[in-house]
């Protein structure tokens, strides 16, 4: 066992050491300084694009710290950061795929005022923003666990933050004062948000993607889009608290997410948002959304009826 904690620890120092290579190259826009593969993909907020293209070509520095996780089993990485643009700061998050110690893959959404919807998703300042030190720690061994539970626990939570009527879904759990952060702005008590039913304007969360868990820091980092429709007009919280939606329009939220989870509980949530238009779907979504509830493909539509044979004209 020690042998293999170790293998295991030296596997996710190499993926965090090409994730550090990443933004290096990332921040000096030099391709060279990091180990691209041939035919290596490059998306940026859902578009995929050549690299080096799009805020590649426009960072000016690093505000940081960045926040790095890995999964040696599927060879994925995990930056979790913030930038400046010149005078245009934003929060960055990116998924590496690593293979052969080359990296193939790279998806990253980079949040800035730009991108916010209307009704704004939340940013804050990039300045002092800090990470919760907590999501970079290991998780005790007797707190730690499965893969499979921890997938199941984030998505117990986008199970209640969808159509969120006060219940807690799938065995979703949380820690007192588990805290989520989006786009730098800090929400503490997520349980008691949930429980109050304020989320209840999010249609679905769908083509949800858990592709990385960092076993060691109990991590699990996933893809989602968040749809409003913008039909929910006037609901209540579960106290009875009358409430107006503040989505008048149809609008998606695209996002990279990651869940801190100890001991069968939620104790922090990081994550980077961006508007999209509606039913966006990302580029790296493989397949049509199947869970029930989900996606309804429309009604066949059936073959226009022939017309109608019409008589000859009578003759006089």
């Amino acid at each position: 066992m020690p042998q293999a904690t170790a293998a295991s620890a030296s596997a996710k120092a190499a993926l965090e050491a090409l994730g550090t290579a990443y933004r290096t190259a990332y921040l000096a826009h030099e391709p060279s300084l990091a180990p691209f593969a041939p035919g290596l993909r490059f998306t940026e907020n859902h578009v995929e694009m050549r690299l080096p293209d799009g805020s590649w070509d426009t960072v000016t520095r690093e505000v940081g710290p960045a926040l790095t996780i890995s999964d040696p089993a599927t060879g994925q990485v995990g930056i979790y950061t913030s930038v400046m643009q010149k005078d245009v700061p934003g929060f960055l998050a990116v998924r590496l795929k690593i293979e052969d110690g080359r990296i193939t893959e790279v998806e990253q959404i980079l949040s800035t005022r730009r991108y916010l919807s209307a009704p704004p998703t939340p940013i804050g300042p990039v300045e002092g923003f800090e990470h919760d030190p907590d999501l970079a720690r290991p998780v005790d061994p007797a707190e730690r666990m499965s893969r499979a539970a921890l997938i199941a626990m984030g998505d117990a939570y986008f199970e209640t933050l969808e159509n969120n009527t006060g219940e807690l879904r799938g065995g979703a759990r949380f820690s007192p004062g588990a805290t989520r952060s989006e786009n730098g702005m800090s929400f503490p008590d997520i349980e008691k948000g949930f429980r109050s039913g304020r989320y209840r304007f999010n249609e679905r969360v769908r083509d949800r993607d858990f592709f990385l868990v960092d076993e060691a820091r109990g991590i699990v980092m996933a893809r989602a889009f968040i749809d409003h429709k913008g039909v929910l007009d006037a609901y209540a919280l579960t106290d009875g608290t009358p409430q107006t939606s503040v989505f008048r329009e149809p609008q998606s939220w695209g996002l990279l997410e990651m869940f801190k989870i100890r001991s069968g509980e939620i104790t922090g949530v990081e994550a980077v948002f961006i508007q999209t238009p509606y039913y966006m779907r990302s580029p790296w979504t493989k397949a049509p959304e199947t869970r029930p509830g989900g996606l309804t493909p429309p009604a066949p539509r059936a073959p226009p009826s022939p017309p109608a044979p019409t008589n000859p004209p009578l003759d006089d």
